[in-house]
Formats: C-alpha cells, sequence, structure tokens
C-alpha cells in the first residue's frame, strides 16, 4: 500500500549532528523520518521556503532540463529501505513513454518539490524503519559537514516558517 506524504519538518539529530527530513501522511497518521544529507537539507529547506539563488542549483537545473524536454514527473515513492539506507524511484513522463529512475529519497524529494509532484511512501518501508537505530551510524566529522552542520543549527526558527529546524 502507498501512503502520500508530504514534508513536515527538517531537523538536526542531537547526537550525530545529520539533518532529518520527516514525512507526514496527508491524514497526519503516519510519520517517517529520513536521515539525510546536509547538501539535500539544503536543498529541501531552500524549496520550502522559496529562496532563490542568482544561479541555479542542482535541482534547479535538473527542474530546467526536464522543462525543455518536455518530460514531467508524475510522482516520486519511497520503496525500499535495506540496511538502513532508503531508496527511492521517480517517475517520469515524455517523448510518449513512461520510465523510472532510481534515486535517493532526498533528491527525489527535492525535486518533487520543486516539481509539484506527490510522494508517496510504501507501507512496508514505514514499518521497517519502526527497527531503525535511533541514530545514523555516519557521524558529520569533515569540515564541509562541520560548517554545513553550523549553518542549518544557527538558523532561526523564523528562516524557515513551519518548517521549523
Amino acid at each position: 500500500m502507498l501512503h502520500e506524504m508530504k514534508v513536515s519538518g527538517l531537523t538536526i539529530d542531537p547526537v550525530s549532528n545529520a539533518p532529518i527530513m520527516i514525512l507526514k501522511s496527508s491524514d497526519g497518521k503516519l510519520s517517517l523520518p529520513i536521515w539525510i544529507g546536509l547538501l539535500e537539507a539544503t536543498a529541501i529547506a531552500t524549496e520550502l521556503e522559496s529562496v532563490r539563488f542568482s544561479r541555479p542549483m542542482t535541482h534547479d537545473l535538473f527542474k530546467t532540463v526536464m522543462e525543455n524536454l518536455d518530460v514531467t514527473m508524475s510522482k516520486i515513492e519511497v520503496c525500499d529501505l535495506k540496511d538502513n539506507t532508503f531508496y527511492a524511484t521517480i517517475y517520469f513522463q515524455g517523448n510518449n513513454k513512461e520510465f523510472a529512475v532510481d534515486a535517493r529519497p532526498s533528491d527525489a524529494i527535492a525535486l518533487a518539490l520543486r516539481m509539484g509532484s506527490p510522494i508517496y511512501v510504501h507501507d512496508q518501508v514505514i514499518q521497517n524503519s519502526k527497527s531503525l537505530p535511533k541514530h545514523p551510524k555516519e557521524l558529520v566529522n569533515t569540515e564541509e559537514g562541520k560548517k554545513w552542520t553550523e549553518i542549518l543549527e544557527n538558523l532561526a526558527s523564523d528562516d524557515f516558517g513551519k518548517y521549523k529546524m
């Protein structure tokens, strides 16, 4: 069974300093935390708040290419969870055919937000996520990672409206 979900928030894991994207079902009964990368969290947060940069970011560039090729995104599905790693599939339509592409959920969702495409999560992913460890194994320990963690941690809650950091 598929559950339509929306990004309800972004937060930082206090133990690992990793960003967490929170998905919630349309009826509010189900939620799914997904640990994501710092750059992906930034891409999602900026789209949620309609922040525009002078030059296109990667997901914005991909959206522009899709539009110029008359390709649409019908939906994304967070379809699997294996070895503490989430998997997603992006479904496209264009040039008189439909096709699907494997993607990281964070990239798929960043693009879905830009394209206005629905986000679905398979029931088995929600069930399997209940047995995940409370904190991811990898800690943010590179200088670049620490820089982005500090940027995200220092954002005021007003900076993201209802998407609290």
